[in-house]
């Protein structure tokens, strides 16, 4: 399916209307995965005219995302990735963790932005930065493109690396979401290290149940935002 390839538009009307110079895009992957982090990238990009095929990471083939990665990792201006732990999300809650993230990846930048494209329509990042949401931003903005694929790219490595140790959750092909291999060894063998444990999954596993982390922080809970995707086995 054709689809409009992403521009500066939003960038430059940020440029425009607050003086700002550097403007980071960032968005994020393993938000709804069961194993492994929630992976962060931040990417700033300039007005330069981006490699060809450069969309939403879910909209290119494994293939050419991978391709596409290392193209944009030497041609964006400069990119970082931060993560927040399975231990992490289970102990501050999907939106903490996923600003936890953001943070770290925009720490890790060798500039810092005066102002972050955010993909979708929450505000996880706030105060001190100054963030404009976009909705689809990884389709319709270069710089928040951009961090989706190299996010995507660099945390499905990262899962592809467990498939060693834990041959039968089929991380390498699955990236730590649900998939039918991931439930069925689930259910055999239980969770790993590297799983959410405090996710509704578990509760479709009475043999594993008694592992489920309960999150005791009101602060941690009220930030918590629908990130806890619960599905039937």
């Amino acid at each position: 399916m054709p689809y409009e390839p992403p521009t500066h538009t939003v960038e430059r009307s940020i440029r425009a209307t607050t003086g700002a110079k550097i403007v980071a895009g960032v968005d994020e992957v393993g938000r709804g995965a069961w194993a492994g982090p929630v992976t962060v990238c931040a990417a700033i990009t300039g007005l330069r005219r981006p490699p060809a095929g450069l969309t939403d990471s879910k909209l290119i083939s494994p293939k050419r995302r991978t391709e596409l990665a290392g193209l944009l990792e030497q041609w964006v201006t400069a990119h970082a990735l931060g993560h927040a732990s399975p231990e992490e999300i289970d102990e501050l809650g999907m939106t903490a963790a996923l600003r936890l993230a953001a943070v770290r990846a925009l720490d890790a930048l060798p500039v810092r932005p005066d102002a972050v494209i955010l993909d979708g329509k929450h505000n996880y990042l706030g105060s001190p930065w100054q963030v404009r949401t976009v909705i689809k931003g990884d389709q319709s903005c270069v710089a928040v493109a951009a961090a989706s694929v190299i996010a995507k790219v660099r945390r499905d490595a990262m899962m592809a690396e467990l498939r060693s140790e834990f041959a039968d959750f089929g991380f390498d092909a699955n990236a730590g979401y649900p998939s039918p291999v991931h439930k069925a060894a689930l259910e055999v063998l239980g969770p790993t290290p590297y799983h959410r444990l405090s996710w509704a999954y578990l509760d479709s596993l009475p043999q594993w149940r008694h592992l489920k982390k309960v999150r005791l922080s009101a602060e941690a809970a009220a930030l918590e935002s629908g990130g806890q995707l619960g599905f039937e086995f």
